[in-house]
């Protein structure tokens, strides 16, 4: 088989992965804060301002200049494609002079040498392990790619949800409990019910960006290098202010990684949305197939290649797919990213790598979502007709009206009245001429009716 598919790596069409082929477009927002650029910017990012808070310690024998300061800030600020590529090209071939590191954070290191004067160099990176280096950037990244990407994204599903709860708060619907007609619901009051549960997810997901944790502590977390050259130094309050500079809580004490307990935290914290959503979309899927909602049909496209007449929920699988996968993946992250042999393994790192993955997913199924919210239409028609078609579900009313009444019978007979049988509302009204209650109870019950039977399902649809 010729497997030369005569298409340039670089477009999408040749991606290993569907989040930069097929999906790419849906994914690009996330490429400034989980691609291999990205991380080695934010590595950048950390070792310079390291250099700068060791010349802020009066224990360091270190100053900086203004000009110093001023060219190690442009280096941060004008940090561009070319020099990702000369980060990776000391790493994997050698560049300006130097062999190839086949590390990456010491490729960083040499990057800012040749950005700096000499003097600086022997400080750059000074008494750190590269894990000081990585866990920091890897949480400068990751808390700006969920605020900044992936909450708008869930915000407009939200939004989505609490339209629908508001404009169809009054519109009956049959509800189902184990696939089986009960008392009815508006729809309106179904969206609010995500609407509700999406808003205390995103709440867990704030406190998990707010509890990201950086380390700064050396080679197996005891400050050892740093002591060694400046005993007189406070290190672990210095690394305190160090993370707290970059907007992190301070984790301590570690090894010589950092614990992740706070990765987990966030990435269990967006499954468990996930999981909500995964919900929706498979609700929204049976709405469609039992055609409570209608959807718009796209000029031009194609729902069957065999089948003309079909317009498929295809946002709503693709949500739910999406969603999965993502909630298979972070769950995965979460446990593995909080444990190493001893004070330090490599085996994280790889798997560190695919958190933009999960992240892209996540993405993917949010914008699938709201798209296939924003497309679908509530068929009035058909939700009326269904409530008359299954009239039984008004009996729990009437036997909780009985038991009001003083009925110990009340439930018993409408059981045997409606338990497995097809009734209509004339069913009910001949029970209703047969009890011996007040004729004002009679009315009341003769008045109930499945569209109306729905309790204060508009009040909290309006809630929302």
């Amino acid at each position: 088989m010729d497997t030369d598919l005569g298409v340039d790596r670089s477009d999408p069409l040749a991606a290993v992965s569907p989040l930069d082929g097929r999906y790419a477009g849906r994914t690009a927002p996330l490429s400034a804060y989980t691609s291999e650029a990205a991380l080695i910017r934010a590595r950048v990012e950390v070792e310079v301002r390291y250099l700068q808070a060791l010349a802020d310690e009066p224990g360091v024998d270190l100053t900086l200049t203004d000009d110093e300061q001023a060219t190690l800030d442009d280096v941060v600020a004008g940090f561009d494609g070319a020099d990702a590529r000369l980060v990776k090209r000391l790493e994997t071939e050698g560049a300006a002079g130097y062999a190839a590191t086949n590390h990456d954070v010491k490729a960083v290191e040499y990057f800012l040498r040749t950005r700096t004067p000499e003097r600086l160099h022997p400080w750059i990176h000074f008494a750190l392990t590269s894990e000081d280096v990585n866990n920091l950037a890897r949480r400068l990244l990751v808390g700006p790619a969920v605020e900044e990407v992936l909450m708008p994204a869930l915000q407009e599903v939200r939004e989505e949800l609490v339209d629908a709860a508001h404009e169809h708060a009054e519109l009956p619907m049959l509800a189902r409990t184990h696939g089986q007609p009960a008392t009815p619901t508006t729809y309106g009051r179904e969206m609010a019910v995500y609407a509700a549960r999406l808003g205390r997810g995103v709440g867990r997901i704030e406190r998990g960006v707010d509890g990201l944790a950086g380390k700064l502590a050396g080679a197996s977390g005891s400050y050892a290098a740093h002591d060694a050259a400046y005993p007189g130094v406070d290190w672990p309050a210095f690394a305190a202010d160090f993370v707290a500079r970059l907007e992190l809580d301070h984790a301590g004490p570690t090894t010589q990684i950092n614990p992740c307990d706070d990765l987990a935290q966030l990435f269990d914290a967006l499954r468990g949305v996930n999981g909500v959503l995964v919900d929706l979309a498979r609700d929204a899927w049976l709405y469609v197939s039992d055609r409570y909602l209608g959807q718009e049909a796209t000029a031009g496209e194609t729902g069957s290649s065999t089948m003309p007449h079909k317009v498929n929920p295809i946002d709503f699988e693709n949500a739910e797919g999406n969603l999965s996968k993502a909630g298979s993946d972070l769950g995965f992250l979460a446990d593995y990213v909080t444990t190493s042999r001893l004070q330090r393994d490599l085996s994280d790192s790889t798997v560190k790598r695919n958190v933009g993955a999960a992240l892209a997913h996540c993405l993917i199924g949010y914008t699938k979502l709201a798209d296939g919210l924003a497309g679908v239409v509530p068929n009035e028609q058909v939700m009326r007709r269904d409530l008359a078609d299954n009239p039984e579900v008004i009996g729990e009313a009437v036997q909780t009206i009985l038991r009001r009444e003083g009925d110990t019978e009340a439930y018993e007979r409408v059981k045997e009245l409606t338990r497995g049988e097809r009734v209509e509302l004339a069913d009910f009204r001949a029970l209703f001429a047969d009890l011996d209650v007040p004729e004002a109870v009679r009315e009341e019950l003769a008045g109930l009716a499945p569209e109306t039977y729905v309790g204060r399902a508009a009040r909290l649809a309006n809630d929302a």
